[in-house]
C-alpha cells in the first residue's frame, strides 16, 4: 500500500517486489507467482520479466512491470481511491487483505496506516 496522489510514482516502490516475485521466486519451469500473473492476462510481461531477472538485469526487469499490474495487486493512491480499490476486492471475492504500508520511516507507515484504517471505515467493509 502506497498513499500518493500521483498513482506512478505509488506503482513505482512497488514495482521492485512485484519483479522479484515474477522472475526471481522459483524456478524458469516453476514459479507459482508468474504463472498466476499469466492467468490474471499479464502473460507476455510476466515471461519478460522472468527472463530478465533470472539474467540478473533486475532494473529492467522492475520497469517492465506493467502498472496495471501493480494497480491490480497493490492499494494505490490517495485515502478515496484506496477505499474504492477495497471494494473492488471485496466485489472480487477478497475476504482478508493484508496490508504492508510504504514509507521511507516508521512515521510514514504509521501515517499508511492510518488512512488503512480511515479508507476501510469509508468503505463500510470494516463493520
Amino acid at each position: 500500500m502506497v498513499v500518493g496522489d500521483d498513482l506512478d510514482a505509488c506503482a513505482a516502490p512497488v514495482r521492485p517486489y512485484a519483479a522479484l516475485y515474477l522472475g526471481g521466486m522459483g524456478s524458469r519451469e516453476q514459479n507459482f507467482y508468474n504463472a498466476l500473473a499469466i492467468r490474471m492476462g499479464f502473460g507476455e510481461a510476466a515471461q519478460q520479466i522472468q527472463r530478465l531477472y533470472l539474467n540478473r538485469e533486475y532494473d529492467t526487469a522492475c520497469a517492465a512491470v506493467p502498472f496495471e499490474f501493480v494497480d491490480g495487486t497493490s492499494l494505490l493512491g490517495p485515502l478515496d481511491r484506496i477505499a474504492e480499490r477495497m471494494e473492488h476486492f471485496a466485489a472480487a471475492g477478497v475476504t482478508t487483505l493484508t496490508v504492508s504500508p510504504y514509507g521511507t520511516d516508521a512515521d510514514q507507515r504509521i501515517s499508511a496506516l492510518r488512512v488503512a484504517a480511515e479508507a476501510l471505515d469509508k468503505s463500510g467493509l470494516g463493520s
